[in-house]
């Protein structure tokens, strides 16, 4: 059975909620960094912090899947695993950024951020996880881009505003710096509305949507014995079976991730440093540094969404990407040679034409080599494997390159620089065509 056209703002009550997940993904992506570094974490052990978020993404989305595809109640399927994710996050994001001011002892303040940091992202993916769902269950295959875009409108706007708050903060007159070990006022009032914002937001999309009951949402999605099956196949099996394309952008994935996993982990201090000159948490210049790298931020988002619009317009789909990660390349490398706050602006829009085609390519080469497969909801759950594995094997080497390189953190963004740079050569190895099995 068809299902029905859905008017605008239905599909957008679907994602209105992505908005504030998406601040809150922000604000952990932006400021994780520099909450543990003012908590007095080494820089050169600072990209293990970063193990525990992608980590957290490859466990949580599939059980959170699996699970809400075989839940059923008077609230929903999709919507109960939203509100308790939306409900645990607001909890954590308001005790993570004072992890310093508890009068815990020293030895206890990082293992406590620690655990708040891993509750964040499982809870943030936990709430993440059914927008993404609730467009597959109840919108059509006709209308299917519309509600992407609609989502992916409510993610940008999300991030620029969860970046940007900090600053915004600071320029109202909260303070932005703090005793040694206590993080800003700016980052926690951001912590604090970041929360609320979340919070209204996940309560407006659970008043405005309504799934379907069991035998409707059958009906629509054609569900029969046979889907079972195949949703239940051998991981082993199906990767043994995955056309080459699915690892020739894995291979361009790793490189990618790596390089962005160096960019969050590192790109405050850099940016200190090479702007402010100064590395030292507790410092004024520091946390300013910190503040502008969320405007920076904001500016890639915003690069990102301009890059978007211009990337169908290459003839060529391989050419597209290749560019694209050649230009983030030439933004990171340049990261450490200009030493103006405004100049910092030119590498992060680079740098958002690479993020808008990771966003968007590889899922167009793999879903198109897929063709004919079958399976095709558990080779894309396979390949989010190739967005978090590298982050979890770039977080474990972070600390052991800082030292290589003479334990400056803005040369990290050349490395980050040479890793994209490779992966834009890896996209040559890639055939554009869907493959046959």
């Amino acid at each position: 059975m068809q299902k029905p056209n859905l008017p605008f703002w239905s599909l957008w009550n679907l994602s209105f909620g992505f908005f504030g997940v998406q601040i809150a993904y922000a604000l952990q992506s932006a400021n994780i960094s520099r909450i543990f570094r003012t908590l007095g974490a080494d820089p050169h052990n600072l990209s293990y912090f970063w193990i525990l978020p992608p980590l957290m993404g490859i466990v949580v989305q599939p059980i959170v899947g699996s699970l809400s595809d075989r839940t059923w109640t008077r609230f929903g399927r999709r919507i109960p695993y939203l509100f308790i994710g939306a409900a645990v996050a607001v909890a954590v994001m308001c005790l993570l950024p004072n992890s310093g001011s508890l009068g815990l002892q020293a030895s206890t303040v990082m293992l406590f951020g620690l655990i708040m940091l891993m509750l964040l992202d499982t809870s943030i993916n936990m709430a993440m996880q059914p927008f993404k769902m609730l467009v597959g269950d109840m919108v059509n295959e006709q209308q299917k881009a519309k509600a992407y875009s609609i989502q992916s409108f409510l993610c940008n706007a999300g991030s620029i505003a969860g970046f940007l708050f900090p600053f915004v903060f600071a320029w109202i007159g909260l303070k932005n710096t703090a005793p040694e070990g206590i993080v800003p006022d700016t980052v926690i009032w951001s912590f604090y509305v970041g929360a609320a914002i979340l919070i209204l937001c996940v309560l407006y999309t659970i008043a405005k949507v309504r799934e379907w009951p069991p035998a409707v949402y059958n009906q629509y999605n054609d569900v029969s014995a046979d889907d079972g099956k195949e949703s239940s196949a051998n991981w082993f099996t199906l990767l043994r079976r995955a056309p080459s394309t699915f690892w020739k952008v894995g291979l361009v994935q790793f490189f990618c991730w790596s390089a962005f996993l160096y960019l969050w982990t590192y790109v405050v201090d850099a940016v200190s440093e090479t702007v402010w000159n100064t590395t030292d948490p507790a410092s004024e210049g520091y946390q300013t540094a910190a503040n502008w790298t969320g405007v920076l931020y904001a500016l890639q988002s915003l690069g990102s969404v301009c890059w978007a619009l211009l990337l169908p317009r290459f003839k060529n789909t391989k050419v597209a990407y290749a560019v694209s990660l050649l230009l983030g390349a030439l933004g990171f490398a340049l990261i450490p040679f200009c030493p103006n706050q405004y100049l910092q602006a030119i590498p992060f829009l680079l740098i958002g034409c690479a993020w808008a085609a990771m966003l968007a390519m590889p899922f167009t080469f793999v879903t198109n080599a897929l063709q004919g497969y079958g399976h095709m909801g558990a080779y894309l759950g396979l390949f989010n494997g190739t967005i978090c594995l590298p982050q979890i094997i770039a977080a474990l080497c972070g600390g052991s390159i800082l030292h290589l390189i003479g334990s400056h953190q803005s040369s990290m963004m050349i490395v980050a620089g040479v890793l994209l740079l490779v992966g834009a050569g890896c996209v040559g190895l890639i055939h554009n065509k869907p493959a046959t099995k």
